[in-house]
C-alpha cells in the first residue's frame, strides 16, 4: 500500500524530502481539449459548407445518390420537337420563360408556306426574240461602191437616195444550207443566191440546192477588217466583182483577186 506523503505546507515544499513537479505544465489537460474542441468545431463547420454547395450544384441528383429515396429534377425533361409531315404541318416549340418550373412545352403547328405563283402574263412568250441583223456589204477596192440589188443582179455600186440605200441593206441571217455561215435576205424577203455562177436575188423554192446556193462561209481575208465569202457547195469558189458584177470564182492567187474578193460588211445603209 502507497505511504501517503502529505503536502508540506506552502512556505516550506523542501522540507521532508518533498520536491516541485516541474515535468507537467499547470492547465495542460486543458488547453488540449479547448484545442481538440476546436479543430472538431472547424471542421464540422467545413462539411457542412461542403456538403450545402453540393446540393445546390446538383439539384437533379437521382434516387441513388439520395440513399435509395425517389426524386425528379426540378427541371422539366427538354425534348426534341418532332418534325411535321412534308407538305402538310411543321411543328415547332414555343419559347419558354427561363427556369419555369412544372410545365411541359407546347407546340405551334402552322402551315408549310406555298410557293408564289408566277406572275407572268399568260400571252408573253418566255423567249426572247432573236435579234436582227442588217448589213451593207462594202468593196475593199471600191470603198465608194456597196452590193447593190439592180433588176435581180446584184452589182458594185455607189449608193445615193432612199431607195438606192433600202437596195444595198440586207438581212443577215444564219446560212440556209449551214448555220455557221451566212445567208443574206433583201428587203422584200429574197435571198442572194448563185445561179450559172452569178449572184443575184430570187424567192426560196424550198429546194436542196436553192439553200446551198444562198449560203456564203465568211474566210480571213487579205486586208484589215475585210471577209471573203467562200461558196459551201463550191468549195474553194469565193464571190467577187468583175466589172462591178459580183460572180462565183475559183480562187487565185493574185493581187487583183484578192481585192476583188474582199468585202467589208457593215452596218446596214438604210
Amino acid at each position: 500500500m502507497p505511504v501517503d506523503k502529505s503536502r508540506p505546507p506552502q512556505d516550506r515544499p523542501w522540507e521532508n524530502g518533498w520536491t516541485l513537479d516541474t515535468s507537467r505544465t499547470p492547465g495542460t489537460r486543458r488547453l488540449y481539449l479547448a484545442g481538440a474542441l476546436a479543430v472538431a468545431t472547424i471542421i464540422a463547420c467545413v462539411a457542412a459548407v461542403a456538403a450545402t454547395d453540393n446540393k445546390a450544384d446538383d439539384p437533379s441528383k437521382t434516387a441513388r445518390d439520395e440513399g435509395g429515396l425517389i426524386s425528379f429534377s426540378s427541371q422539366p425533361a427538354t425534348t426534341e420537337a418532332p418534325l411535321g409531315d412534308s407538305g402538310l404541318s411543321s411543328v415547332s416549340p414555343t419559347p419558354r420563360g427561363p427556369r419555369q418550373q412544372g410545365i411541359e412545352p407546347t407546340v405551334t403547328v402552322t402551315e408549310t408556306p406555298k410557293p408564289p405563283k408566277s406572275t407572268a402574263s399568260k400571252g408573253r412568250s418566255a423567249k426572247p426574240k432573236p435579234s436582227v441583223t442588217y448589213r451593207s456589204v462594202r468593196s475593199v477596192n471600191f470603198p465608194d461602191r456597196f452590193w447593190h440589188v439592180d433588176d435581180g443582179y446584184v452589182g458594185v455600186d455607189p449608193v445615193s437616195g432612199a431607195q438606192s440605200r433600202e437596195d444595198a441593206t440586207f438581212k443577215q441571217v444564219k446560212g440556209l444550207a449551214n448555220a455557221s455561215c451566212y445567208s443574206f435576205v433583201t428587203q422584200d424577203g429574197k435571198y442572194l443566191r448563185h445561179r450559172s455562177f452569178v449572184l443575184r436575188a430570187e424567192r426560196d423554192d424550198g429546194s436542196s440546192l436553192f439553200e446551198q446556193d444562198a449560203t456564203f462561209c465568211p474566210r480571213e481575208a487579205a486586208y484589215t477588217s475585210a471577209t471573203m465569202l467562200e461558196s459551201v457547195n463550191y468549195p474553194g469558189y469565193f464571190l467577187r466583182h468583175k466589172n462591178f458584177v459580183v460572180r462565183l470564182e475559183r480562187f487565185e492567187y493574185s493581187s487583183q483577186y484578192l481585192s476583188d474578193s474582199s468585202f467589208q460588211l457593215v452596218g446596214g445603209l438604210a
